[in-house]
């Protein structure tokens, strides 16, 4: 008899049966309130009738249609309808299934355009767990270790996490920057520097959103030293921050953009972004893929974007993200044991932290068991698995948001009294 793999661990002891909306439904009928969406991907919602819709029509046209081999209207109409949306000037796209596999041909890309190897990375940051998005992983060990040499190339510079070093946002910017800057001249020589890559929230390492100025320095030096910028909008994009690129709280933008978890609803659909000039030096044969911008994922992409554009889902994720960041604020003003409350419309998180200042794993664990319990969903994530974070999809309402934070008070005051 065959099981699933010791180590494909649970978060939630949820056996789901369906989803609807922001809610999921288990075997023995019980609703919860789901602010994991997927590690962020159902933002239109579980099963939204017109993404449903979109996908069960495809299914019964063309399923699959291999796209160095044949093209099918989904993939054009999706890629027409992204240049609407995409940053300025990125008008080429390639489609893959996954944010790891984007993340490899973005510096696949970047390599090629520049001649360059090293690309230089964040401290917390998560791009996969393939092998060379794994040598780009700092959000915690678990991701790289044991599994060495990992790919060559991968320099690694500070994040301004401000609440990790007790500073305010600009003292944190002022010291990343300036550390990126003592890396291009010690260990990454900018003339060996192909790109910086960078989330513009840390997702899996800890919900800190880089700041404007940070993102615009890195702007600043790639212009200076010919070194492309790549965004890695994975989590961040299709609205998550309350903008509909998380680089776009900031007024840099990005050389490559990589989108993957709110492109499709749940189908798995990932691509990359890049002016045709840059995108033209990919060498030939570099991009291709089995699955890569499957028809029936296309189908229900076009759906996804339609949905956002039509319900105004980014208002709404920058309205009830406020109204969420506010309500955690205040659960945490009551709870000494969370240290920081901070996020981008519907990516927020608290930290936990003992009394001397240490992160508080075991807190965390116990609020995040405490909430499941109580029919709340959420996601740990940080270096330490103190932090615990919020993401419900997009049409979440402002009255779902608050029975989400009267169990969230009650699942806290539970765990650390």
């Amino acid at each position: 008899m065959a099981k699933l793999s010791p180590l494909l661990k649970q978060a939630t002891p949820v056996l789901a049966e369906r989803g609807e909306g922001v809610y999921l439904y288990d075997t023995d009928g019980r609703r919860h309130l789901d602010f994991t969406a997927g590690i962020g991907v159902t933002g239109t919602g579980h099963c939204h009738p017109r993404v449903v819709e979109a996908a069960q029509r495809q299914v019964g046209t063309l399923i699959h249609g291999q796209y160095t081999t044949v093209m099918h209207e989904p993939l054009l109409r999706l890629t027409e309808a992204l240049g609407e949306v995409l940053p300025s000037g990125l008008d080429s796209l390639f489609f893959l299934n996954s944010g790891s596999e984007a993340v490899e041909a973005s510096i696949r890309l970047a390599r090629h355009a520049t001649g360059r190897q090293n690309i230089v990375v964040f401290h917390g940051s998560f791009h996969g767990r393939t092998m060379g998005a794994a040598a780009l992983t700092t959000a915690g060990t678990k991701f790289r270790a044991g599994i060495g040499p990992l790919m060559p190339g991968a320099a690694i510079a500070p994040f301004p996490q401000a609440y990790r070093y007790g500073w305010d946002e600009d003292d944190a910017t002022r010291f990343a920057l300036r550390e990126l800057d003592y890396l291009l001249v010690t260990a990454s020589p900018a003339s060996d520097t192909a790109a910086f890559i960078v989330e513009p929230v840390l997702g899996e390492g800890g919900y800190i959103p880089a700041p404007p100025g940070f993102l615009e320095g890195l702007r600043e030096r790639a212009d200076r030293h010919g070194i492309l910028l790549i965004m890695d909008e994975v989590q961040t994009g299709f609205g998550r921050t309350g903008r509909f690129w998380g680089h776009e709280h900031s007024a840099a933008l990005p050389d490559i953009l990589i989108t993957a978890k709110g492109l499709a609803s749940g189908f798995p659909l990932s691509a990359i972004a890049a002016p045709t000039a840059l995108m033209e030096k990919a060498r030939p044969g570099s991009q291709g893929g089995t699955y890569g911008g499957n028809a029936v994922s296309c189908a229900a992409a076009l759906a996804t974007l339609q949905v956002i554009q039509d319900e105004d889902l980014v208002g709404n994720a920058a309205r009830q993200g406020a109204r969420l960041n506010d309500g955690l604020q205040k659960v945490a003003a009551d709870h000494p044991a969370i240290g920081d409350v901070r996020g981008l419309g519907l990516m927020q998180a608290a930290e936990f932290t003992a009394p001397g200042g240490e992160p508080d794993a075991d807190a965390a664990a116990r609020a995040h068991k405490a909430a499941a319990e109580r029919g709340l969903l959420l996601l740990t994530c940080g270096a330490y698995g103190n932090v615990v974070r919020m993401i419900p999809p997009l049409i979440v309402t402002g009255s779902q948001i608050d029975d989400a934070l009267g169990l969230w008070s009650d699942a806290v005051a539970d765990a650390v009294g």
